[in-house]
């Protein structure tokens, strides 16, 4: 019971700090929620979060602000993500299903995570050794000219215009797309590549350099490591709030390796939050890091989140993430 009224407390310093942005009294505690217990009680509970770690005070007579510990006791504790407004969810909907391409995608799902969070979003192309194939295409340029067209799970698109030493006549190209989709639609590319290696034993030249355009294709990895940011302006808007300059976390953000790292445990469709100095980089520790996979059919092909203050609306936020990592990974599924 004391447990109970105790995160209750916990609850209430964290809400109230998120809303208002100065440490909370408990007579402040008090009048804003129904805790049902008196004022000494709440300042006997604020005093045992303070001892655990949980809760600090920042200079003598304040109230009382949460801790990285609180958050994480905060956010471990929630029963339930706030869910989004009937408006946010159309916002989602209307601004991702109007996507072009595999880019598009990406740069619209950067620019929804910035505008619903109002933190920063950052959003990984999917990585492409994670992929299957969805279809191969052969289209006939000229006698001796083909445009090898790759087409993959993840909606990216791979083109090779591939020159042949000698023609190849309509049926026997018609023919190698057939064998060629068979043989690897539906596999992840190393496996469709390896396939790829042992495929058409025979010398016949022009198939034997079909074949090496569409492994290179399959092996091209440049875009594995390709991330999407926006909304770095709105961390100026906590700059009062961090403890130290925000230079050296803008700085950070420019650079895709801690990018990617930051999104790196994100690897599933689980929601994973990492508060303050569980964040792996120092000129990041007073940041929060909210992130989720996505992909078709369930499967996390690649990652997207946000990065913004401790003090941030958790519950908020993660509804929004994982809302519009669902519905990337539903136009991924789809084909789009």
């Amino acid at each position: 019971m004391v447990e109970d009224r105790k995160l209750a407390v916990l609850r209430a310093i964290v809400e109230d700090y998120v809303s208002t942005q100065e440490p909370v009294g408990s007579k402040a505690l008090v009048e804003r929620h129904k805790l049902g217990v008196s004022p000494a009680t709440v300042r006997n509970d604020m005093a045992a979060l303070e001892e655990e770690g949980f809760i600090t005070q920042p200079h003598t007579s304040a109230g009382r602000v949460p801790t990285d510990k609180g958050y994480r006791l905060f956010v471990d504790r929630l029963s339930q993500v706030k869910p989004l407004s009937t408006a946010e969810r159309r916002a989602i909907m209307t601004l991702l299903e109007g996507a072009l391409d595999l880019d598009d995608v990406v740069q619209r799902s950067v620019r929804l995570l910035a505008q619903l969070t109002r933190q920063v979003a950052i959003v990984q192309y999917p990585t492409l050794s994670r992929s299957t194939v969805r279809h191969v295409e052969l289209v006939v340029l000229n006698a001796s000219r083909l445009l090898l067209v790759l087409i993959l799970s993840t909606g990216r698109v791979e083109q090779r215009v591939v020159e042949l030493p000698e023609e190849l006549p309509e049926d026997r190209v018609s023919e190698m797309r057939s064998k060629l989709n068979r043989a690897v639609v539906g596999e992840r590319l190393p496996e469709a590549a390896a396939q790829l290696v042992e495929f058409e034993p025979s010398q016949r030249v022009p198939v034997a350099v079909l074949v090496a355009a569409l492994i290179e294709a399959m092996s091209d990895h440049r875009s594995d490591e390709r991330v999407a940011v926006g909304g770095t302006a709105n961390l100026a808007r906590f700059g009062e709030g961090f403890d130290s300059s925000i230079k050296p976390m803008l700085e950070a953000l420019e650079e895709h390796v801690v990018l990617l790292k930051l999104l790196g445990e994100a690897s599933s469709s689980t929601l994973t939050v990492r508060i303050g100095h569980e964040v792996p980089f120092e000129e990041l520790s007073a940041t929060s890091v909210v992130a989720t996979g996505y992909g078709p059919r369930d499967e996390a092909l690649a990652t997207l989140g946000i990065v913004g203050p401790t003090r941030m609306d958790y519950p908020g936020t993660m509804a929004t993430v994982r809302a519009v990592a669902r519905y990337v990974s539903q136009i991924l599924d789809e084909g789009r």
